[in-house]
């Protein structure tokens, strides 16, 4: 399936701007004192998981550590992914002080609910210099086995490739440029993709081969394609999540901002596909770059027998 009703999240304790990332992500901008933008981040964090817990998703929240210092531990999807085979897989990741995010600790309290067959290990990448950030760097069409990356220091040809090799997805590779020429960073800002609907900056995709084969990729599998402006994209609306709830009804998260940007013509167009739900993050946004989709880790694991006889 292409969602789930399971989702990880982290509660941070130390979130902040990270100079370490700001120069590869053109989204993120410093915005208020560190003690006051942890305090605003948390106050939105809980927002958010309150939202999906009253739309009925099962969220599971780690707290961060204080030690080491991870500012970003708020985006986990960057770091790991879970899937339907019981693999998970973990990530290389460009900044040092994200590859810190990465806790074994983790894996192991989601064994309580969810089996884990393998735990593959991508990461030794980051000793030649390449990257995947997660489901940051791959919007993946689960259903069709169909890794969507748009290429930046964050995401790199041979690891995707290697990614792809492991899982059966077929990479669909494409270069996406924000309106001053400046690479995005991670390919779900510029789209999002549910079981039949794509939102995407069709604009951004400048080459016209790559955007041929994107469109033709994304209408051969069946989705209905809402093209977003640059602006809105620059809202984060590209950064929506579909997700189940434990009714089995279909939501799609996205922040208060998001939201806000979409005309009404594109609200109607998704909530045909789902309910719309949304959270104001906006502290979350400014200084980290990312936002709803990013918060959240899917968790497609299976169930563990315990939990099913229950």
């Amino acid at each position: 399936m292409q969602s789930t009703s399971n989702l990880l999240m982290i509660r941070p304790v130390s979130f902040g701007f990270n100079e370490q990332t700001a120069a590869s992500n053109a989204f993120q901008k410093q915005g208020g004192e560190k003690e006051s933008i942890q305090n605003r981040a948390l106050a939105e964090f809980d927002g958010l998981v309150e939202t999906l817990r009253n739309n009925g998703v099962s969220v599971t929240v780690i707290e961060d550590t204080v030690e080491p210092h991870t500012p970003d531990s708020i985006f986990p999807n960057n770091w790991i992914s879970f899937h339907e085979s019981g693999d998970v897989f973990t990530y290389p990741m460009q900044a040092e002080n994200r590859r810190l995010e990465r806790r074994e600790d983790i894996i192991l309290k989601l064994e309580d609910n969810f089996k884990v067959r393998h735990v593959i290990d991508l990461s030794r990448f980051e000793h030649q210099g390449q990257f995947l950030e997660g489901t940051g760097s791959m919007v993946l069409d689960r259903e069709n086995k169909i890794a969507n990356a748009c290429l930046s220091p964050r995401t790199n040809q041979e690891v995707l490739d290697a990614f792809c090799k492991q899982t059966g997805y077929r990479p669909l590779a494409f270069h996406a440029f924000d309106q001053n020429n400046f690479a995005i960073y991670h390919t779900n800002v510029m789209m999002c993709l549910g079981t039949n609907f794509a939102v995407a900056c069709l604009g951004s995709v400048t080459n016209e081969m790559e955007k041929e084969g994107f469109i033709h990729s994304l209408k051969n599998t069946g989705k209905q394609i809402i093209d977003i402006s640059f602006d809105q994209m620059n809202h984060f609306a590209g950064n929506m999540l579909e997700v189940k709830n434990n009714a089995g009804e279909t939501l799609i998260v996205m922040s208060k901002s998001a939201f806000d940007a979409l005309n009404y013509q594109q609200k109607a167009i998704l909530s045909s596909f789902g309910k719309l739900i949304y959270a104001d993050i906006n502290t979350i946004e400014t200084n980290g770059g990312g936002s709803a989709r990013c918060m959240i880790a899917e968790v497609h694991l299976p169930l563990n027998d315990l939990v099913n006889n229950n």
